[in-house]
């Protein structure tokens, strides 16, 4: 059985709002569920992001200083 859906109120600007109702209209879907995808889509992005700084977490750090010192000494620059 699936979760009762919760109810909450967003404020738009009124431009927002109107593309809104327009691709709403347009893809014969609700606001309700361009809003759901959207805030899912930005949480999954937030979740592989902090999943990066996870695997990279053991990287060296390389000050942007050192980066240039590199670049020059190898005749990059």
């Amino acid at each position: 059985m699936s979760e009762p859906v919760k109810r909450s109120t967003v404020y738009f600007s009124p431009d927002l709002h109107r593309a809104l109702r327009i691709k709403a209209a347009h893809t014969q879907r609700t606001v309700s569920d361009l809003v759901n995808d959207a805030v899912r889509m930005a949480l999954r992005e937030d979740q592989e992001d902090l999943a990066a700084f996870v695997e990279r977490q053991a990287e060296l750090v390389m000050t942007y200083e050192d980066l240039l010192r590199d670049l020059k000494s190898h005749g990059k620059i």
